[in-house]
């Protein structure tokens, strides 16, 4: 029998339960993981007995597994952000490193750089670490103005590059294209699974063209400011048939950068069209950037690959330890 075991790390104070189940008063912890939300959290419920008392700012490491095999996974990195006391519980609220890029603000213009590049420097600015950044699309200028968070900013440069952004477990950035899996996980039918739901449904649009501002690179490298009638020179298409979605994006300047945009725009349409939610005893292994592989559904379309978007691994009284997943589609 699997015994699930943590160990939290917050300031000075380390809670670790794999040799001993009743060393912690936590009733209830959370670990939220998604690439489709900003900055993924850690929810901690503990009993007020023991003394054990966060505070904000604390730097914070969640780590879970089983106490059977003595092998724990960290699976977040961050700081506490909120404490929020009661007369019987407290509740603790850890975010990532993604919290500080969420509050970081900048106005600056680039110039011949690549959306990796920008990404970096605004990691930078956050004091956040980088693990992974690719290029992307190279921009002959990109402003990032103060209006929005560099996370936001950092959200639009992975979307028209065709990226995914999300922090790893150690709290660094990520930012790259989704390429099969860092690691693929195995699902079962009648095995691992305890629930399993999917839609399939029409894509958005069959087609998407993307639109910039420049008359591109056709009159010399130094063109891409100039202003144009002729649109014809940024402007970039991926897919067929109808119903077509229009893209307008500024930053694109040449028909490169637009073609690149398009087509990440209609691969992202058609893997959102494919997607679905697993229940599964707890599998800390499972982190962003990862796929899975369906096996033995009794319906033949789900025993596929898919790629892994959002991950809770809750551990509570009641419930036990359990590892919700949210995938979609990887063609």
């Amino acid at each position: 029998m699997l015994t699930p075991a943590y160990k939290l790390t917050l300031g000075d104070r380390v809670v670790d339960t794999t040799a001993d189940a009743q060393a912690s008063t936590v009733v209830e912890l959370s670990v939220a993981l998604d690439l489709d939300v900003p900055a993924d959290a850690c929810t901690l419920t503990f009993g007020e007995v023991g003394g054990f008392q966060p505070a904000r700012g604390d730097d914070a490491v969640v780590e879970l597994g089983y106490a059977d095999d003595g092998a724990l996974v960290r699976v977040l990195t961050g700081t506490v952000t909120a404490v929020e006391p009661g007369l019987e519980t407290t509740r603790v609220l850890v975010h990532s490193p993604a919290h500080a890029l969420l509050r970081t603000f900048a106005d600056r213009t680039y110039e011949a750089k690549t959306a990796g590049q920008i990404a970096r420097d605004l990691a930078q600015t956050a004091d956040v670490e980088v693990a992974r950044a690719e290029d992307g699309i190279s921009f002959p200028a990109y402003v990032v103005d103060g209006r929005r968070s560099a996370w936001h900013h950092l959200r639009d440069l992975a979307a028209l590059s065709g990226f995914d952004l999300y922090l790893d477990p150690e709290g660094r950035l990520v930012f790259e294209r989704f390429a099969g899996g860092r690691t693929v996980h195995r699902f079962d039918h009648a095995r691992h699974l305890l629930a399993l739901d999917a839609v399939q449904a029409p894509a958005r649009a069959a087609a998407v063209e993307a639109w910039g501002e420049g008359p591109g690179a056709d009159r010399g490298d130094g063109s891409w400011a100039w202003l144009t009638k002729d649109f014809g020179g940024a402007r970039g298409r991926a897919g067929s048939g109808s119903p077509t979605l229009l893209l307008e994006r500024p930053a694109l300047r040449t028909a490169q950068s637009a073609a690149t945009a398009a087509r990440a725009a209609q691969v992202t349409l058609a893997r959102r069209a494919f997607r679905g939610r697993l229940v599964s005893l707890g599998r800390p292994q499972v982190l962003l950037g990862d796929a899975l592989r369906l096996r033995e559904v009794p319906r033949a379309a789900l025993n596929e690959r898919f790629q892994v978007r959002r991950v809770v691994h809750r551990i509570d009284k009641r419930g036990g330890f359990t590892t919700t997943v949210d995938f979609r589609s990887m063609d």
